[in-house]
């Protein structure tokens, strides 16, 4: 059985203007999504900057949103590291804090061979009971978790039951797909490929977007899996531009801006971030009006 169908929102962390974590918004974030749509909360990945969060910040941040989501929609908590001790570490944390299932980005920096992908994602799962999605994001981490080896790990290791797949290869996406034959779930990691995705069998999306169009997004994804696939994709090209403009600079630059014009939370970012230049801050602010987005 899936984590999760539908639209998984990769969540962002607010924070005060003293660079503290605001509880008090991230608790608006999550009522907010929850009230329109979303069906997964994604806590502490890398929409929600958790490459600057401390541990003990990180490990906070997953338990709060499991509290104040209280089971009513499943919570998936990002726990990947580039040091194998370190994600077994907020692995178990994450675990004590009762959440639904991981994500598990693949190691960045010092990287990985296929051989050592086994490894540490064979490490991490057998050291918590949790269903593990791996995250394929080879443009930040610089590897690239192979469909072979993501069949490999969903075959051999119980709880590797799923993968985010944001490398935005739709071939490899689909060799992946056909190697499978069903043992692993499918997330799009790209929200300008929901429905390609799900054309090869995904189960949703984790999406930036759905921080400021949930409804939208879980509509997505839904008429996709009701067989409306004319009113799915007439979702998935209206939001192209919004895409577009939420991608513009590094992510979560835009969303952070998009969330602060929605007056959902102040916008704030952690260094290295930087504020959103002006001009893209524009191109944002049109294209969410376009999209029907009301602030």
């Amino acid at each position: 059985m899936a984590i999760f169908t539908g639209s998984g929102v990769a969540i962002v962390t607010p924070f005060k203007d003293n660079g503290e974590v605001n509880y008090e918004e991230f608790k608006n974030l999550i009522e907010f999504n929850i009230a329109n749509g979303t069906d997964c909360i994604i806590v502490c990945g890398t929409t929600g900057e958790s490459s600057t969060l401390t541990h003990e910040e990180h490990i906070e941040c997953i338990r709060f949103c499991a509290e104040v989501v209280n089971k009513r929609i499943p919570v998936v908590a990002g726990t990947g590291s580039n040091c194998t001790e370190t994600a077994i570490y907020l692995s178990q944390e994450a675990e004590k804090a009762g959440v639904d299932g991981l994500l598990i980005v693949t190691p960045y920096y010092n990287k990985a061979t296929q051989k050592g992908l086994i490894n540490h994602y064979t490490a991490i799962a057998s050291s918590v009971s949790l269903p593990i999605i791996l995250y394929n994001v080879p443009s930040r981490t610089g590897v690239n978790i192979t469909p072979e080896t993501a069949v490999y790990l969903a075959k051999n290791v119980e709880n590797i039951v799923a993968i985010k797949e944001a490398s935005g290869n739709i071939s490899q996406v689909a060799k992946l797909m056909s190697l499978a034959d069903g043992c692993i779930d499918l997330y799009s990691g790209n929200d300008d490929q929901v429905v390609p995705i799900m054309s090869l069998g995904g189960k949703g999306v984790i999406s930036v977007l759905a921080n400021i169009a949930p409804q939208q997004t879980h509509d997505m994804v839904q008429k996709y899996l009701d067989g409306d696939v004319k009113g799915a994709m007439d979702i998935q090209l209206k939001a192209v531009p919004l895409c577009d403009a939420l991608f513009c600079e590094v992510n979560p630059i835009p969303v952070k801006k998009g969330v602060e014009l929605m007056k959902l939370c102040a916008g704030n970012l952690r260094m290295p971030l930087s504020e959103m230049e002006p001009a893209n801050a524009s191109k944002l602010e049109k294209a969410m009006r376009d999209f029907g987005i009301e602030f």
